[in-house]
């Protein structure tokens, strides 16, 4: 691929053309649009035994786990869902609150998927806006998540309490895309394949990380307006009911958590990662890894290589069995 760094210049074309054709794509896997009290969540789902919830980050959809699911899926069940609002799951009206974007609504479809396919209790791997929405899971439903494993992020109100005027540079979309509606939503949507490749190609990897299936996928989800307001009123909502949710906490996480983040990112340069996971959470272990904030994409085996490991010592000391629901859920 010839467009590589962040000085290059924003080629959409040119990126999607030159982006490398992912050899495999979800082989194996299932694809599902599941019912859940009046919601939709689109899902992948493959693989056999306990049960693993991936969730993607912004703006993105469950393609971004093409290059770990099928590795997972050798020892579980693993689910990559489209968060509410983005890819092919719902994308309901909102209010002046935000309310229908808060990562309480966004867990509760998730949590509804997981039941319906009879996984009671499960492990959550999740990065960036995923990883936020796993966190409220967490926190909202403890007696159902086994061990959570995030993707280059702190906890949202710890980095809004201690975020930088050089990390508000670096995450300048933090504080644009919370704007009121519609200006946002009109200035990306007049170019939205640009917004894209310029938001997420300009980091330390540039395009690297993308193969074009996923890219493709991205791009097209993208440029439904629905998904531009969506992923906005995502934003909107943790600047502000979310933290009033996190406020409300009355205890740490009690799970295992596993933080893992890019040592060439904004939250290696600017957070003490584990330090803030540590406000949230009871038993809290991780490290930086070589990379920049798309790491599932970027060193897939890097990540890999930890979570198995967080995965199967869960699992090992005592998970829950797969359930008898899964072979009629996957037909």
């Amino acid at each position: 691929m010839t467009v590589t760094g962040p000085s290059a210049m924003i080629d959409p074309v040119r990126i999607l053309s030159d982006a490398p054709y992912a050899e495999t794509f979800f082989d194996g896997f299932d694809e599902k649009l599941l019912s859940i009290d009046g919601s939709e969540v689109f899902i992948r789902i493959g693989g056999s035994g306990p049960a693993i919830l991936l969730l993607h980050g912004y703006p993105q959809t469950s393609a971004m786990w093409h290059k770990i699911a099928p590795v997972l899926a050798e020892r579980y069940t693993v689910v990559c869902a489209d968060l509410r609002g983005y890819g092919r799951s719902a994308k309901p009206t909102s209010d002046a609150h935000h309310n229908a974007y808060s990562k309480r609504a966004m867990a509760t479809d998730l949590v509804g998927a997981m039941n319906s396919l009879g996984h009671e209790r499960f492990l959550i791997g999740a990065h960036d806006r995923g990883a936020r929405v796993a966190h409220r899971l967490a926190a909202d439903h403890p007696d159902k998540v086994l061990g959570l494993a995030t993707l280059d992020i702190a906890p949202t109100r710890e980095m809004y309490a201690d975020a930088t005027s050089a990390f508000a540079a670096a995450y300048w979309h933090w504080y644009w895309l919370i704007q009121p509606s519609p200006m946002p939503e009109q200035m990306i949507g007049a170019d939205p394949d640009y917004f894209w490749c310029k938001k997420c190609c300009s980091g330390s990897a540039g395009a690297l990380p993308f193969d074009r299936q996923a890219l493709n996928e991205y791009l097209a989800a993208f440029r439904d307006p629905a998904v531009i307001h969506a992923s906005c009123e995502d934003y909107r909502a943790a600047y502000g009911v979310d933290i009033a949710h996190d406020d409300d906490d009355p205890q740490p996480l009690p799970m295992p958590v596993l933080a893992l983040w890019g040592d060439k990112g904004a939250i290696e340069a600017h957070f003490n990662c584990l330090s803030l996971w540590r406000k949230r959470a009871s038993d809290v272990r991780g490290r930086s890894l070589p990379g920049g904030h798309y790491l599932a994409e970027e060193c897939p085996g890097a990540v890999l290589a930890e979570w198995l490991p967080f995965f199967n010592q869960i699992v090992d000391a005592g998970a829950e069995p797969a359930p008898q629901l899964e072979a009629a859920n996957r037909a």
